[in-house]
Formats: C-alpha cells, structure tokens, sequence
C-alpha cells in the first residue's frame, strides 16, 4: 500500500516536503494568506473570506490581523475570541488548537515542523511534524516562538520574546530562552 506524503506528515511520521501534493496545498494557503493580509481591514472582517474556509476550524469571533501567515491553513482550530494579533506565523504541518478566548500577540511563531538532523535528510526535504495545543485564557506575548509537540495549558502566560520548548502547566508563567516558569511569590 502507498502512502502518500500528506498521509505521513498527518500521522507524524518522516515525509518529504517537496512532493507535489503539499506543495499544491501551500499554495492554496499563500492565495488565501495573499488575499487575507491584502484586503482593507473593514472588507475582511475578523478574517478574509479565503482565509477562514481554508482553516480547520474558527470560533465565534476569532480575529487574525495582517500581516499573518500559514503554511496550509487546515492544520489550524481557533476557539471563541481567538484574537492572533499583528505578524503571527503559523507553521501548520501538524494541528495547531488554540482555546477560546486566548490572546496571541505581534509576532508570534508557531512552528511545527522539525526538520531531519542529518544534511542529507534535509537536502531530501524530510520534516516531520508535531502539534502544538494552547489552552483557554492563555496569553503568548510578542514574538514568542512555540516549538512542534508542546502543550500550554489553560490561564498560562507565555513572555514576550520567549522560546517554548517543553510543555507549559495551566495556570503558569514562562519566560526566557527556553522558557522556563517565573516563581511565585
């Protein structure tokens, strides 16, 4: 049985970027990206008409401001109140959740796609890729960038600026490069 590049890269398993079906799939993304980043802001809305029949799922009142970008679109699930401020990169190979009501600043990466370890591996084009889940009520300051596989939990609060390696409590404050939790007084 075949299995194609789409069907590895949704079972998290190795597969090849540069094969033709993926790439058809980013550039239905770019398009939709395209007209989502380039539409006045009261013609788009909280998110460009391309744009939101692509995604996996949008919440009641989720909002994506330009200049923002993905690399398929269907990978990414905003809940109620989403707001994704100004800048965000969503690197979607795998799903990205996002939970109700959960702020986003400028900036903000998401990346879920690791690539092979080896030079021949990535000249290959072989990624694999890791989703990353974002409990209800979280806040992920400016610029922070959220590595594949990692789970931030309810109420958390992500610094700006900082790189989430590893999973993050509910209820918790992470701050630096990695991101480690602030202690409380």
């Amino acid at each position: 049985m075949t299995t194609s590049e789409r069907m590895k890269m949704a079972a998290g398993e190795w597969y090849t970027c540069l094969d033709q079906e993926l790439e058809a799939l980013r550039v239905a993304a770019r398009d939709a990206v395209f007209e989502h980043n380039g539409l006045p802001p009261r013609q788009r809305g909280d998110i460009g008409p391309a744009l939101r029949s692509l995604l996996g799922s949008t919440g009641e009142g989720a909002r994506i401001e330009g200049q923002f970008h993905c690399a398929y679109g269907f990978n990414l699930f905003l809940g109620d109140g989403v707001f994704l401020n100004a800048g965000c990169t969503v690197l979607d190979t795998a799903p990205v959740r996002i939970g109700k009501r959960t702020l986003l600043g400028p900036n903000v990466q998401i990346y879920c796609a690791e690539h092979h370890r080896e030079a021949a591996g990535r000249q290959a084009g072989l990624e694999i890729a890791k989703p990353v889940t974002i409990g209800a009520d979280a806040w992920i300051g400016g610029s922070a960038i959220i590595l594949g596989g990692v789970n931030i939990g309810e109420g958390a609060i992500v610094g700006a600026g900082a790189v989430v390696t590893r999973d993050v409590a509910a209820n918790t404050t992470v701050v630096g490069n990695p991101a480690r939790p602030v202690r409380q007084r």
